[in-house]
Formats: C-alpha cells, structure tokens, sequence
C-alpha cells in the first residue's frame, strides 16, 4: 500500500501551487510565509523530488510538481465536498434509524405514515436493532433506545418520553382475574426483571397459575392478547392495543425509572432532518402518555 504524505502538506502545497506564490498560500491559509515554505520543503524530503524551483523572490511549479497539481487539486476538491455533505446532507436525503425491535413494530411503524404525511421529502429507513450502537461503523443516522444500558455519554442525546410498565392481558383473561382466577405469569428474557420491578414499585402482589418464557418481548406481548397470561407490557408497545380493547390493563402502568432516548453521533440542530425527527417523536410519545393519564388506557 502505498504510503502518502499528510493530508496538510498537500493541502499547503495545492494553495501554493494553485497561487504560485508562497505569500499568498500562507494568506489563503492564515498562517506565516515561514510555515508554508517548511511545509512544502517536508514534502519534497518525503517525495524525494522538487516541486518549486525558487528564483528571485518567486517560485515556479517544476514537471514534477505540476503532476502533483494535476492530481491533487481534484482529490482535494472532491474530499472536501464529501465533507460538505456529511456536514449539511440534503434535506431530501433519507434518515437512516435505529430502532428497538418491539417499539418499531408495536409503536413507531403504526405512526410513521403521519410523520411523512407532515415531512414527505424526509424518507425513513428503519432498522430493528437494540442495545449498543458503534455509529462510525453501522452508518445509522440516528437511534431510538431505551436507557437501559451502558452508552457512549459523547453521543447526543435527546429524552423523547418516561417509560411507563404494568401488566396487560385479554379482555378475557382480565374478566377470570376480577373472579380471582391465578393467571399464568409470562416472563421475557429481554427484560427478566419486569415483573419484580414492577412489584416493587406498585406494591402489588399477585398469585400466580403457572409460570411461562418467551425469548423476544413482543413474543411475550403477543402471548398476552392472545390469553396466554399476563405480560409486563410497555405503555406505549400496548397502547394502540389498549385503546382499541384488545388488551386490558388491569392494575394501570407505573413509571420504573427509564427513558427512550434518540441518540446521534453529533448534535442535531444543524440538519433539519433529524430536527423535524426528534420533535414529532417527541409529541407521539406526550400523545401516548397523555392517553395514559386521561384513563384512556387503564382498564383497571
């Protein structure tokens, strides 16, 4: 592989050639005539070649130095226009998310087409993943997460909504309940302490028919509606479910502590994009919440 010389040289040495004068590279630069001449004389030493010729005060491009031109002042102009982009991307360009694979299926996807309703030019490309992000690799814009987990405290991070937890059950199953039927406790390995969790906080204490796993927590949720047992289900994975009588809560939801969270790599405020993404986020989940407090989905 071949080694190159550093990105500055060739910088200083573009200005210098493009001006063929070391004063005005220096000026076009903001630095000092002695700090171009040093930088041009390190390149030449890694070269191995001349690039200038000096005479008279002035400095001319050698043969070997207008090759260096020719093929430096493209790859820098279109390096530099690389870096433009990813600074101030289109407004068109589409925002590449991340997002926990039960909240994507159960919440965002069910509201995302009143989000391009308002946006239509900012398309989503949505991926369900969860936990840890390496944004330099995954080439996601964006990530939607709850904070239950160690993260990178540089990222940016905006606060979208209170996680709120109860358990939730068919209409059926909530009708056995109230004649003191045990129900069957359904567990997730995703989040195998939500049950006592939420006991602590509620304060409840239940009798249970039987115990029951499922690996995935939208697994659990959908064992739930179906009258398996009850699951500790997410306020906003159940809401739509809630609302519409397919799920019962039958004890209402308490807040346990965690947050969802939108993470980037960099603040957001320069790209209107992620702006527009961050604030309609922000108001479905107050919506979501709002349905809580106004009773809308405690069918206790």
């Amino acid at each position: 592989m071949v080694r190159l010389p550093p990105l500055n040289n060739l910088r200083v040495f573009e200005a210098a050639a493009r001006h063929q004068s070391f004063v005005k590279a220096a000026a076009e630069l903001h630095v000092t005539h002695g700090a171009v001449s040093r930088q041009i004389a390190q390149l030449e030493e890694q070269l191995g070649v001349i690039l200038f010729e000096r005479r008279n005060r002035a400095v001319f491009l050698t043969r070997e130095g207008l090759q260096l031109q020719e093929a430096c002042a493209p790859a820098l102009a279109s390096l530099a226009e690389a870096v433009e982009r990813l600074r101030h991307p289109p407004a068109d360009a589409p925002l590449v998310v991340s997002c926990e694979p039960t909240i994507a299926m159960r919440w965002l996807i069910p509201r995302l087409g009143r989000f391009q309703q308002r946006h239509p030019a900012i398309p989503i490309h949505l991926f369900a993943a969860g936990g840890a992000l390496d944004f330099a690799t995954s080439r996601i814009d964006l990530a939607l997460r709850r904070d239950d987990f160690p993260r990178d405290t540089t990222l940016y991070s905006a606060p979208l909504g209170r996680e709120w937890v109860g358990p939730v059950c068919s209409a059926t199953l909530a009708e056995r309940l109230a004649k003191g039927s045990a129900p069957v406790r359904l567990h997730t390995q995703s989040r195998p302490d939500a049950w006592t969790r939420w006991q602590q906080l509620s304060a409840q204490h239940l009798a249970w028919g039987g115990e029951q796993r499922f690996e995935h927590f939208y697994l659990c949720l959908q064992a739930a509606g179906a009258g398996l047992g009850l699951a500790i289900g997410s306020l906003y994975m159940a809401v739509d479910e809630l609302a519409d009588g397919r799920l019962v809560a039958p004890f209402g939801f308490v807040p346990d502590g965690s947050r969802y969270l939108l993470l980037s790599p960099s603040p957001i405020d320069a790209d209107p994009r992620r702006v527009a993404l961050r604030d309609w986020l922000i108001e479905e989940f107050d919506a979501s919440a709002v349905a809580l407090q106004a009773g809308a989905c405690d069918n206790a």
